[in-house]
């Protein structure tokens, strides 16, 4: 999942500087200072981490990714069951409630899948296109018809974007405005989204492990400049702040009123290429970039350490990861000479780069100077967070860092998003090769593990011949949060255990 964000303002700015206003100082209320605003409560309408990180405590799924990030467990469904010829899944749905008080039922959760395989807004339609007939056979009862056996699809039950919402509140208040101020049926339930500025939830008294729960409330907190977020949490004016900048994490260690957490994770930074732009249309100009980015200057220096290089876009330790995938050398001698052959020894791009993002800047500065080794000039082009995602949507850049992070345990849903769509350009790529979609199609269907393993490991070389886009390196989460917090949490794919946090 993406880190991309749409709204931020100078509101959000204002805010990081005025914390000490929040109402959140009352005890039982935690505050979490974050970059980016949300963009929409609407699960099926985003594709970015800052939204599911919310969606993943106000509402709740079919099955769930335990703490460990390694395996499902029982969610909204406490149990069940699968056919021997793998095309009919049972489903036991609990005995709960929305946040409204109104039953949660089966048929909740089949207009739930239904929604986010048919809605025309949604962004993850083709992995739920599987799914034949989805069935409430009674009120507690969920009958899952596929229209052939799929090896991810338990997975996919896991997503945020799969998230249970009501069907009764979707259809009287509309997308819109259940987008702005949904029914829950999570941990917590949103008692108000000031825009640009923070959403504030607070404990939802009507779901199923509201026992679990110890917090009152949780606000997040929009504080795009990493080091005043720092600041912030420093001063006791954030409980918590996520996205600690590598070059502050010693410093932050060291001071006594702070806890920081580094947290397995599923993050692989890589650079976007517009396919579509010119000459970056030629797979031989694409290696050439790739041989020209000294990927261990990077981690080294951008991240003090933390990182590792990347050589997939699997991430190491996550299923079907291919460890002896290429990694092209740092050869800009080489570089050079491709692009002279390729006809393109004056190569110009445009960089589009993260204003205020600190680890983005110093990643543009070095990636700069190491294309110019080469003779490749990258224009630095630094915007407003609040306006890169759309340049990037629409196409305006030549190349730009974005990360990625695994939402659920199977490769196939990273895999269709970069490799095998339609619908998004191969995450804003554009890239194409007819052959691998085929294999993406295919991997998903195969049941036997050895093969489908194999289908993997052939992926991850087709698209490093490719250079999709150029793999830089994995990191893991870091947090930090005031020593009265206790269990604030990350698993490796991103999702917060607020449920089980406490503010001492």
């Amino acid at each position: 999942m993406t880190n991309r964000w749409k709204s931020i303002g100078l509101a959000a700015l204002l805010a990081g500087l005025t914390l000490s206003t929040s109402y959140a100082e009352a005890a039982g209320v935690l505050t979490i200072g974050r970059r980016e605003d949300s963009t929409t409560f609407d699960p099926i309408k985003t594709a970015q981490n800052i939204d599911n990180w919310v969606f993943s405590n106000v509402y709740d799924v079919l099955i769930r990714v335990d703490k460990t990030g390694t395996k499902l467990e029982p969610g909204l469904a406490e149990s069940w069951t699968a056919s021997d010829d793998g095309l009919t899944y049972t489903f036991k749905i609990r005995d709960t409630k929305f946040s409204d008080g109104s039953p949660l039922t089966a048929e909740d959760a089949a207009y739930s899948l239904l929604r986010i395989r048919d809605d025309p807004a949604s962004l993850w339609s083709d992995s739920y296109k599987v799914i034949d007939t989805a069935v409430a056979t009674d009120a507690h009862t969920l009958t899952i018809k596929l229209k052939n056996p799929s090896a991810p699809f338990l997975s996919t039950l896991a997503l945020p974007n799969a998230s249970v919402i009501s069907k009764k509140g979707m259809e009287s208040l509309g997308a819109d405005a259940y987008g702005e101020k949904p029914i829950a049926s999570g941990a917590f339930v949103i008692e108000e989204w000031r825009r640009g500025d923070r959403v504030i939830l607070k404990k939802n008294p009507n779901f199923w492990q509201a026992d679990r729960v110890k917090l009152d409330g949780v606000e997040w907190i929009s504080v795009p400049d990493d080091n005043t977020r720092m600041l912030n949490v420093q001063a006791g004016e954030l409980d918590a702040a996520i996205f600690v900048p590598f070059s502050r994490v010693e410093e932050l260690k060291k001071d006594p009123n702070l806890n920081v957490a580094i947290d397995s994770s599923t993050r692989e930074d890589h650079l976007l290429i517009n396919h579509a732009h010119g000459a970056l249309g030629k797979k031989e100009i694409r290696q050439a970039l790739d041989l020209a980015i000294d990927k261990k200057a990077i981690v080294d220096t951008v991240t003090f350490g933390q990182g590792t290089v990347a050589n997939s876009y699997i991430p190491k330790g996550a299923l079907y990861y291919y460890a002896d995938n290429l990694q092209r050398p740092y050869d800009p001698a080489k570089a050079k000479e491709m692009l002279a052959a390729a006809g393109a020894s004056d190569l110009t791009l445009n960089y589009v780069v993260r204003a205020g993002d600190e680890v983005d800047e110093q990643t543009a500065v070095l990636v700069q100077q190491q294309l110019q080794k080469a003779g490749i000039t990258a224009n630095l082009q630094k915007v407003d967070p609040s306006q890169e995602w759309d340049m990037l949507v629409a196409g305006d850049y030549d190349i730009s860092v974005n990360y990625w992070t695994n939402d659920i345990l199977d490769p196939d849903q990273k895999t269709t998003f970069v490799l095998g769509h339609d619908s998004n350009n191969n995450y804003l790529t554009n890239y194409k090769n007819g052959a691998v979609k085929e294999l993406v199609a295919k991997a998903r269907l195969e049941l036997d593990p050895k093969k489908r393993e194999a289908m993997y490991v052939d992926l991850q070389k087709m698209s490093k011949d490719d250079v999709n886009w150029i793999d830089l390196y994995y990191s893991p989460y870091i947090n930090v949060t005031r020593k009265n917090i206790e269990n604030f949490y990350q698993n490796p794919l991103g999702r917060f255990f607020l449920e089980d946090t406490v503010k001492n």
